[in-house]
């Protein structure tokens, strides 16, 4: 299976008890990641509220898309008419798909649809959504479920979900998953990592079928997911037996315990070869960010930044704020007066908190492109001192004013 115009390589690798921090770069068909670097999330084909021409101003490297969703709408088959993800969405650079495995988490299950989660003390499988309520049932084969837009009833296997990624035509893509819950027991754990892994092998049979009979299609680079939530056997059985497997990187997916994040993904990270990638799936926090870094993670995606932009609440030097507070009435400055992005060379706070008072649906892109550039250049400044070896200084001093009363 000949892998043109892919490859990954390390510029530098940190190696202590302190740090699995690393330099590299990511060649895929449609352009060049400088890792460690942050993916915003274009769902739909779209980072919610931004243009194309608007993402390419945050300093974005690449995006990220949903196959579940694209398959839903508009339909694998019109992207791959219109010649691949980047040409349908006009975006002239990397682009990654998720396999879909995170959707049957979220519809399946019911829970929170974030990756990192606080475990609290409940373990019982039965805190999951009854199976009445579910949209999706999981079994060995695959998965079956309704879709949220009209409720209509679709299976997705390793296969389908192989066959969909290929049409998407996206520089990365991702084995098909079964995402668990902090709140599912150990024992279920294991069952989900064994059928993920028997997925593993499926989705790699139909992808090496599928690249040698699309020809003439750039070459999509295939990773395999490591599951396992919080146990360390688990993580490390499933990265060792992942990483055995002949993909072309890694994503560390499946739900995390925050105060943990940087311990899991090491288990992780340590088990793998250090010639390939690692994607660690849905985080974006800033503190989770160093933590990603330094335990030997190279890229990121979060809707985090998106997300809260919607909601007024933006990114400052002093920490997350949200600008509808009757303080920002009146305040005729920048969201971040050292910040070079679009909104806070041109727009002051007082202007923003108008926008989010009156809906208009400015607001939400004015902020969204100071989240997504705020995210993408604090991971560009972890990149550069890495590169500078004064990575701790930045790091200590960013998190000091970041969060300000830890």
């Amino acid at each position: 299976m000949k892998r043109e115009k892919w490859g990954f390589s390390v510029a530098s690798q940190g190696r202590s008890d302190h740090s699995r921090a690393r330099r590299g770069e990511i060649s895929t068909p449609h352009g060049v990641i400088a890792t460690p670097a942050f993916i915003p999330v274009g769902t739909k084909a779209t980072v919610k509220a931004l243009s194309v021409e608007q993402v390419r101003h945050t300093g974005a490297q690449a995006v990220l898309a949903n196959a579940y969703h694209l398959y839903l709408q508009p339909g694998a088959e019109i992207l791959d008419r219109a010649g691949g993800l980047s040409a349908f969405m006009n975006w002239n650079g990397p682009t990654f798909t998720d396999s879909g495995g995170f959707q049957v988490l979220s519809l399946g299950v019911g829970f929170k649809k974030t990756l990192a989660m606080d475990p609290g003390e409940v373990t019982a499988d039965d805190v999951i959504q009854s199976p009445k309520l579910r949209l999706a049932h999981v079994d060995d084969d695959g998965v079956t479920f309704k879709s949220h837009l009209d409720g209509s009833l679709h299976r997705f296997t390793p296969e389908i979900s192989m066959q969909v990624q290929h049409q998407i035509g996206a520089d990365i893509i991702f084995a098909f998953d079964e995402c668990t819950t902090l709140m599912n027991t150990k024992e279920y754990q294991q069952i989900a990592l064994d059928r993920t892994l028997a997925w593993a092998h499926r989705c790699i049979a139909e992808h090496k079928k599928l690249t040698e009979v699309r020809v003439g299609k750039p070459y999509q680079a295939l990773f395999g997911v490591i599951q396992g939530a919080q146990y360390e056997d688990l993580r490390k059985e499933a990265a060792r037996n992942i990483a055995a497997l002949d993909f072309d990187g890694f994503g560390i997916g499946g739900a995390i315990d925050k105060s943990a994040l940087t311990q899991i993904v090491s288990w992780v990270t340590d088990q793998l070869p250090e010639d390939k990638p690692r994607h660690l799936l849905g985080i974006g926090e800033p503190d989770d960010l160093f933590r990603g870094v330094e335990s030997g993670a190279d890229t990121f995606d979060c809707v985090a930044p998106t997300r809260n932009a919607r909601t007024s609440a933006v990114y400052g030097p002093s920490g997350r704020f949200n600008l509808t507070v009757s303080e920002n009435r009146t305040a005729f400055a920048p969201i971040d007066e050292k910040c070079t992005c679009y909104t806070c060379t041109h727009y002051t706070r007082a202007y923003l908190h108008h926008l989010f008072k009156a809906k208009e649906i400015l607001g939400s892109t004015l902020t969204t492109i100071h989240n997504v550039h705020f995210t993408v250049k604090l991971v560009d400044k972890i990149r550069e001192h890495l590169d500078q070896d004064n990575y701790e200084e930045f790091r200590d001093d960013f998190l000091a004013r970041y969060y300000p009363s830890r």
